[in-house]
């Protein structure tokens, strides 16, 4: 467990801090601008060694070779509820208990994934192989570096490459085992962390990325970004999820839009981008209290609306994986 100086201590040895007008470790101009005078990776930068692939990508390839399908959910949007999408659909899959399921939190500065699975106060422990992910059942594992605090309030005050190292360190030294499915749970945006997941990821079998927005204009503008950013480095987009689509009555069974789709919301934006719509997921106050509780939702309220919506979703994340395995096997 790190305390709060010893959090600032490990930050210093993941990485060092850059020079306000560092060019970067990629740059041409990587130890020969005026900037670089005086750090001291100015050497080893100019060498041009920065430049080479990170060995990490392989070991990570090589440490994730036993995972079957692993799964980012993403949103350029904060607030739109993708740890919670990210628990439950951990939660779906480990239901079947011949899979072995693992979620992983990248939300460096953010991690609410430990109080939302019911693991607040846990701990990580080393052994000979590695971290040992906290277990909720005996096939559903987590990490996250709320596990690594002193205490849920310690801020994780980073920059950039101190994230990434985190990351790093999560995808190359958990002791994950053989795996079914790895769920990545990601922060808002489209930088740092994405950006380190994609390329350690890369040297490895990636399904794709499920999007999460709500249905406000002021949402899918963010969304649009997300989804252009997997465009851009070729990760697949297994489909679109919107969340807080509207308010089905438990007397009545009627729903109301409590956030109006004013642009036409998740399904216009899926027509435009010709993105499949996973599904609506109508809002509950009994998902959020169960995620304040570290409950399942699912399995608390099984004949939901809701919770028939997020298990229709996660069949067709299950279909999909499995289609993707068959459609390499027949071109292999």
């Amino acid at each position: 467990m790190l305390g709060k100086s010893q959090v600032c201590l490990h930050s210093r040895r993941l990485n060092w801090r850059p020079h306000q007008n560092c060019p970067g470790t990629t740059s041409e101009q990587a130890g020969k601008s005026s900037s670089c005078a005086g750090c001291p990776n100015q050497k080893i930068c100019a060498s041009g060694a920065t430049k080479a692939p990170d060995p990490a990508i392989a070991e990570i390839g090589e440490k994730l070779s036993t995972v079957k399908h692993k799964i980012l959910v993403l949103s350029g949007k904060g607030g739109v509820g993708k740890s919670t999408f990210s628990a439950h659909l951990a939660h779906t899959l480990a239901s079947d208990s011949t899979k072995e399921v693992a979620l992983l939190d990248v939300d460096i500065c953010g991690p609410s994934i430990p109080r939302i699975m019911g693991l607040e106060g846990e701990q990580v422990h080393q052994s000979g192989s590695g971290w040992s992910p906290v277990y909720v059942d005996d096939n559903l594992a987590v990490m996250s570096i709320g596990f690594l605090l002193s205490s849920p309030d310690d801020a994780v005050i980073w920059r950039g490459p101190k994230k990434n190292g985190m990351i790093k360190q999560f995808l190359r030294d958990v002791d994950w085992g053989d795996l079914d499915y790895l769920i990545v749970d990601t922060p808002p945006g489209t930088s740092d962390e994405h950006l380190s997941i994609v390329q350690y990821l890369s040297s490895t079998h990636v399904d794709g990325a499920v999007i999460i927005t709500t249905p406000q204009e002021v949402s899918l503008q963010d969304v649009r970004k997300e989804i252009r950013f997997c465009q851009k480095v070729k990760l697949p987009i297994i489909g679109v999820v919107e969340n807080m689509s509207g308010f089905v009555c438990p007397s009545c069974k009627n729903t109301s839009q409590i956030f109006p789709p004013t642009s036409g919301g998740a399904e216009r934006m899926c027509a435009d981008l010709d993105l499949p719509l996973l599904g609506k997921v109508p809002l509950d106050p009994r998902i959020a209290r169960s995620c304040d509780e570290g409950k399942s939702f699912i399995n608390e309220v099984p004949d939901s609306p809701a919770a028939k919506v997020y298990q229709s979703i996660v069949q067709s994340i299950q279909d999909y994986c499995s289609n993707r395995v068959t459609e390499e096997q027949s071109t292999s």
